[in-house]
C-alpha cells in the first residue's frame, strides 16, 4: 500500500508473510473483522486511514478517476482485488466523503512539490496530522486539510530554486472557521520543504498575536524546540522558559520525544514567545545567521538547506514592530537573497491592504499606509519571500491593483476552503432558497428580530443567556460527553466606547433586577423555554421534557455568570490594557461565563468561544466590516439548536438627507449571497481547460457580486481592465435578478413576451417532482406550457431593456452562439407555474391568460429580487435537463432530449403583501407596468464545445492588455 497507489492486497500479504506459504488467504475473516470492529478498533482506523488518503488524492500517477468519488472507490477496490462483500463492508465503515474540496484559481506554475517529495520530508507534518488525530479529527478532516495544504505549498516557489520568486496568494476561509489550522497545516509543510523564516502577521492585537503563537507552540514547534537545552526536570532552567504557568503544560503540547536535530530532522528557533512579540534582537543578528555546512554554496542550495534551522516568529500588525523587524534584517547583507521565507498573513484584509487613494499620489509615485509599506519592505528585503493571505473576507484583497508589484494582490493563486462539517454558517442563519419573504425554517429557528413594534428585547436576550446556560448544565449532566466550558453572549450595538460602558451598566442593572431565582424570573424563562427553545430543541440531544426539570440548573447557570463579581465585562479601547483581562483568556480561564459588550475589536481575528447568545444592532456600509461582526458562525458541538441571533430589523444608517431605515438580517443576507456566489463562481471556473486554467487571480474581480446598493463590497471600489464578456452556462439556471424598476421600460419588456404569453395560454398539465436532496416526497405543481423555437427566445431576451447596462450581455454572448456554432439548440420547452390554488391570484397579461401572478419584492431598496424562481420549480427544470431522454414524471410530455432547454416564466408582482398583487389583477386584468416578466433559463447540459471553458475576458484597453485601470471612490 505504498504513496504510489493501491496494490493487489492479497498478494502483497503474501510477499510479507513469515511464513512461505500462509495458510490463510480468505479474505472472509478479514471482511468479519472490518465488521466486528468497534470505534477505536486499530485495524478499522489503518484502513480508514488509507482508504481515505486515497479517495481524496489529487491527479495521482495510478488513477484518471476524479477524487472524492464513487468511481475512485471502486478504483481502489479493483487494485486491491477485494470482492463485492469485503468492499460493502468497508464502504459500511469508511464511507466515501464526498463532500466539495477547496477550489483554487491559480496561474500556471512550475511543478516541484509532489506527492513523493513531500512524503520524504515530513516530520513537521507528520506530527501535526498525528496531534490532529489525537485531539479527535475524522480522516476526512484531516485529509482535506492535507489537500488544502498540499495545494498552497506546491504553489510557492521551490526554495532550493537557483533563482529567487516571489509567489503571492490568498485563501479563503468561513468567518470562525479553523483557518489557522490550515495555515499551521502550510507552515509544517513548507519547513519540510526547505523554508527556513516564517514570520506570521497575527493580528494587531498582543491578545490575538499570543493566541496564535500559542496554538503554533503547542501544536507544531513543541516541547523540545520550546525548551531547547533546558532540562524540563531542573526547576532552576526552567527559569524564563514560556508556559510554565499554563495548565496545559506539558500534556497538551506537541512532543517529538527528543530534539528533532536528534532524530535526523531541524530544530525550530522561536524568535517570539507567548507575552513577547519581535523586539530589537538583544543578541544583535545571530538569532538571524543562519548556519551552513558548505560556505561555498547558497543557504538554499539542499546541501546547506536542510540542515540548517528554521526560524518562526508571530508579529503583531503594528508599525513600530515591524519596523524593528526590517531594520535588524538590513543589517543582514546578502544572505537575505539566499533565504526562503513564508510571510503568513492571518486577516490579510485588515491593516495589511494599501488604501490611499491614487488620486491623491504625488507625481505617480505610490503612497502606502503603514502596515502596507512594512510588507512591501519584507517583500523587497527577502526576493524569495512567499506572501499568504488568509481572510473569511476577500473582497479587498482581490481589488488590490495586481499592476503594483511590490503591494500584495494574489497574483499566483486563490485557494477558497470547503466549508467545514459540523460548522454553523449562512444557511444556518439565512432561508437563502425562501422566495415569498416569508420566515422560513433558519430564520424561525436561530433569528430574532428587533423592530420599532418589539421593543429592544434585550432582556429577553439575557433570558435566553441564561436558559441556554442551563440547558447545557442540563446536557452535560444527561450524557453529553464534551463538558461546555465556555458560554458567552456578545452584545454588539454601536463603535463607540463611550456607548458601550453606558450598555454594560444598563446590562448589570437589568441583570440584578431579572430576579433569576424569583418567582418573577423563572416564570419568564418558563415561558420563553416552552415558546422558543423546546418548540426548536434537537431532539438527538438532551432536553428537558418540562421547564421544572431544568429549574434546578438555572440557579448554577446563573452562579457562573456572576464570577469575578460581574456578569459583564466590554471589550473595547484602543490600547492593549483593554484587552488584558484574564477572564478573558478563552486559553487560560477554566471557564468564561460571560456577557462581552463591545464593537470592533470583538469581530476580528477575535474567537468568541461558547458564544451562543448574538445582541447585534450595529450600522455599517461596508460589506466585509458587516461580515467579519458575524461572530454567531462557527462551530456550536452539542448546542447549535441553542444559538439565538436577536438582530436589528429597523436600524438608522447615516444622518440628515442621507438618513435611510435598514434592516440588518438583510443586510447579512445579501452580503451572504454576495460571497456564496462568488465562491461559486469560483468553484465553476476552477476546473482546467486543455491543461491550463480558464480564469486567473488578475481576471477575478468582474466575479464580485453586490446585492445591496448601500453595501459595497469593500472600502473602496475599483474597476479593472479584465472585463466580463461571456458565460457558458449548460446545465446551469441562468436567472437575472435586477429587473427595471422604470414603469415605462417594465411596460415593454412585457410587450415583448407577448407571442410567448399567447402560446402558454393553454390547459395547464401536472408537473411531478420526484424524490430527492430536498425532500423523500413526491411533490407536484401545475403549470402552462409551450415549445418556441430558439431564434424565438434569442430575440426576445436580446430586446430586453435593463437599467444598469445589460445585465444578461455575457450570457447573450453564449446562448447567440448556440444556433450551431457550439451545439445546436432547438428550441425550449416554456412553463408558466402556478401558485398553490389556495394561494393563486390569477389575471390576464395583454389579453392572454389569465396567469398565475406571483409576489416578489426588493426589499430596503435592494437592486435586485433574492430569487425568482420557486425551489419546487426549478428543480423540477433541473430534472427535465439533468435527464434529458427520460420521460417526465407523470408521463404527459415527451423527454427534452440533447437540443432542447428549459424556461420557467413567471408573471411576477413587486409587492410586499398578496393583497397588492390582489389590487394589482382586481380588474381581471394586469397593466402590463405591473407586471415583470422574469424567467430562469436552463440550456442543454450538452450546449457546450469540447473544450468546455464556461467565461471569457477581455481587455477595455486592447493597446494595453496587462494595464489595470482603477478608480478609487
Amino acid at each position: 500500500m505504498s504513496r504510489r497507489g493501491p496494490k493487489h492486497f492479497a498478494k502483497l500479504v503474501f510477499v510479507l508473510a513469515d511464513t512461505d506459504e500462509p495458510a490463510d488467504t480468505d479474505m472472509s475473516r478479514f471482511r468479519d473483522r472490518i465488521l466486528a470492529a468497534g470505534p477505536g478498533d486499530e485495524l478499522l482506523a489503518l484502513w480508514r486511514r488509507k482508504l481515505t488518503g486515497w479517495d481524496f488524492e489529487q491527479s495521482p500517477t495510478w488513477s484518471a478517476t476524479a477524487p472524492r468519488t464513487p468511481e475512485r472507490r471502486a478504483e481502489v477496490y479493483d487494485k486491491l482485488a477485494f470482492g463485492a462483500d469485503l468492499r460493502k463492508a468497508l464502504d459500511a465503515a469508511v464511507p466515501v466523503h464526498m463532500e466539495p474540496g477547496p477550489v483554487t484559481i491559480s496561474r500556471e506554475f512550475q511543478s516541484w512539490y509532489t506527492r513523493e517529495q513531500a512524503a520524504n520530508r515530513s516530520f513537521y507534518w507528520s506530527s501535526y496530522e498525528r496531534l490532529l488525530r489525537r485531539k479527535g479529527w475524522s480522516e476526512a478532516a484531516v485529509s482535506g486539510l492535507d489537500e488544502a495544504a498540499h495545494a498552497v505549498v506546491e504553489r510557492l516557489a521551490d526554495p532550493t530554486r537557483d533563482d529567487s520568486y516571489g509567489a503571492r496568494g490568498l485563501v479563503v476561509g468561513y468567518v470562525q472557521s479553523g483557518k489557522t489550522a490550515n495555515f499551521t497545516g502550510v507552515t509544517a509543510k513548507a519547513i519540510d520543504a526547505g523554508y527556513r523564516l516564517v514570520i506570521v502577521l497575527g493580528g494587531t492585537l498582543n491578545l490575538l498575536r499570543s493566541q496564535t503563537q500559542r496554538r503554533l507552540d503547542m501544536e507544531l514547534i513543541g516541547q523540545e524546540n520550546i525548551l531547547g537545552a533546558a532540562d524540563p526536570n531542573d526547576p532552576d532552567a526552567l527559569v524564563g522558559i514560556d508556559y510554565q504557568d499554563d495548565e496545559d503544560w506539558p500534556a497538551k503540547f506537541v512532543s517529538f520525544g527528543a530534539r528533532p536535530s536528534d532524530l535526523g530532522a531541524f530544530d525550530i528557533e522561536r524568535l517570539t514567545s507567548r507575552d513577547r512579540d519581535y523586539m530589537a534582537l538583544e543578541r544583535g543578528i545571530s538569532a538571524l545567521e543562519f548556519e551552513k555546512p558548505d560556505r561555498t554554496r547558497a543557504l538554499h542550495d539542499p546541501a546547506n538547506l536542510h540542515a540548517a534551522r528554521a526560524r518562526v516568529m508571530v508579529v503583531k500588525k503594528n508599525k513600530s514592530v515591524l519596523e524593528k523587524l526590517v531594520k535588524d534584517l538590513k543589517k543582514m547583507g546578502p544572505i537575505l537573497g539566499e533565504i526562503p521565507a513564508l510571510i503568513i498573513d492571518d486577516e490579510s484584509d485588515q491593516a495589511s491592504v494599501n488604501t490611499t487613494d491614487p488620486k491623491k499620489w504625488e507625481d505617480g509615485k505610490v503612497t502606502r499606509t503603514a502596515i502596507n509599506g512594512q510588507i512591501s519592505k519584507l517583500l523587497k528585503l527577502l526576493p524569495r519571500a512567499q506572501y499568504v493571505g488568509y481572510t473569511a473576507t476577500p473582497f479587498a484583497n482581490v481589488f488590490i491593483d495586481p499592476g503594483d508589484e511590490e503591494d500584495l494582490f494574489p497574483r499566483d493563486f486563490l485557494i477558497s476552503l470547503p466549508r467545514p462539517t459540523g460548522y454553523m454558517g449562512v444557511q444556518d442563519f439565512h432561508d437563502l432558497d425562501n422566495v415569498d419573504g416569508g420566515e422560513g425554517e433558519a430564520e424561525k429557528t436561530h433569528v430574532r428580530g428587533i423592530y420599532d413594534s418589539t421593543g429592544d428585547r434585550l432582556q429577553e436576550a439575557l433570558d435566553a443567556f441564561v436558559l441556554t446556560g442551563a440547558l447545557k448544565l442540563y446536557r452535560t449532566d444527561h450524557g453529553v460527553s464534551d463538558p461546555f466550558r465556555h458560554h458567552t453572549m456578545l452584545v454588539h450595538e454601536s463603535v463607540r466606547m463611550a456607548e458601550h460602558t453606558a450598555l454594560a451598566l444598563r446590562i448589570n442593572t437589568m441583570w440584578h433586577n431579572a430576579a433569576y431565582t424569583g418567582p418573577e424570573g423563572h416564570t419568564r424563562l418558563a415561558s420563553l423555554f416552552d415558546k422558543d427553545f423546546h418548540a426548536h430543541a434537537d431532539g438527538s440531544l438532551p432536553t428537558p421534557a418540562t421547564y421544572a426539570d431544568l429549574k434546578p440548573y438555572v440557579s448554577e447557570a446563573r452562579r457562573l455568570i456572576n464570577q469575578g463579581g460581574s456578569p459583564v465585562m466590554v471589550i473595547n479601547g484602543e490600547s492593549e490594557r483593554d484587552y488584558a483581562q484574564p477572564d478573558l483568556d478563552f486559553d487560560r480561564t477554566p471557564n468564561v461565563w460571560k456577557i462581552l459588550v463591545g464593537g470592533t475589536k470583538l469581530s476580528r481575528g477575535f474567537t468568541v468561544e461558547g458564544l451562543t447568545i448574538t445582541y447585534y444592532r450595529r450600522t455599517t456600509q461596508q460589506a466585509d466590516t458587516l461580515m467579519q461582526m458575524g461572530r454567531w458562525f462557527g462551530f456550536r458541538p452539542g448546542y447549535r439548536d441553542l444559538v439565538r441571533l436577536y438582530i436589528g430589523r429597523e436600524e438608522a444608517l447615516g444622518r440628515g438627507r442621507t438618513a435611510k431605515t435598514v434592516d440588518l438580517y438583510e443586510a447579512f443576507e445579501a452580503i451572504c449571497r454576495d460571497e456564496e456566489l462568488f465562491r461559486a463562481e469560483l468553484a465553476r471556473y476552477a476546473p482546467l481547460v486543455d491543461g491550463r486554467p480558464q480564469v486567473t487571480p488578475a481576471q477575478i474581480p468582474p466575479l464580485v457580486a453586490q446585492h445591496l446598493p448601500w453595501v459595497k463590497p469593500s472600502a473602496r471600489n475599483k474597476m479593472f481592465n479584465a472585463e466580463l464578456v461571456e458565460v457558458r452556462s449548460p446545465g446551469i439556471p441562468i436567472e437575472p435578478a435586477a429587473y427595471p424598476q422604470d414603469a415605462r421600460m417594465t411596460a415593454r419588456n412585457t410587450e415583448r413576451w407577448k407571442p410567448v404569453l399567447a402560446a402558454v395560454s393553454g390547459t395547464p398539465t401536472t408537473c411531478l417532482l420526484l424524490p430527492d436532496d430536498t425532500s423523500p416526497l413526491s411533490r407536484s405543481f401545475q403549470a402552462a406550457t409551450t415549445v418556441i423555437s430558439h431564434a424565438q427566445l434569442l430575440s426576445i431576451l436580446s430586446s430586453l431593456e435593463w437599467e444598469d447596462g445589460n445585465v444578461l450581455a455575457p450570457h447573450l454572448n453564449y446562448l447567440s452562439q448556440l444556433d450551431g456554432r457550439l451545439p445546436k439548440v432547438d428550441d425550449w420547452l416554456v412553463i408558466a407555474p402556478q401558485r398553490t390554488p389556495r394561494s393563486r391570484i390569477e389575471a390576464s397579461v395583454l389579453g392572454q391568460g389569465p396567469f398565475s401572478l406571483f409576489r416578489r419584492s426588493r426589499q430596503s431598496g435592494k437592486a435586485s429580487f433574492g430569487r425568482i424562481s420557486g425551489l419546487e420549480h426549478r428543480l423540477y427544470a433541473q430534472q427535465l435537463i439533468d435527464q434529458p431522454d427520460s420521460l417526465p414524471a407523470g408521463g404527459n410530455s415527451p423527454a427534452l432530449g440533447a437540443t432542447r432547454g428549459a424556461v420557467l416564466l413567471y408573471p411576477v408582482v413587486e409587492a410586499f403583501k398578496d393583497d397588492e398583487v390582489k389590487a394589482v389583477a382586481a380588474t381581471g386584468t394586469a397593466a402590463t407596468d405591473r407586471v415583470i416578466m422574469a424567467f430562469t433559463v436552463i440550456p442543454p447540459k450538452a450546449a457546450i464545445d469540447t473544450k468546455q471553458r464556461l467565461v471569457r475576458f477581455q481587455t477595455m484597453d486592447s493597446t494595453h492588455p496587462d494595464a489595470v485601470i482603477v478608480n478609487a471612490l
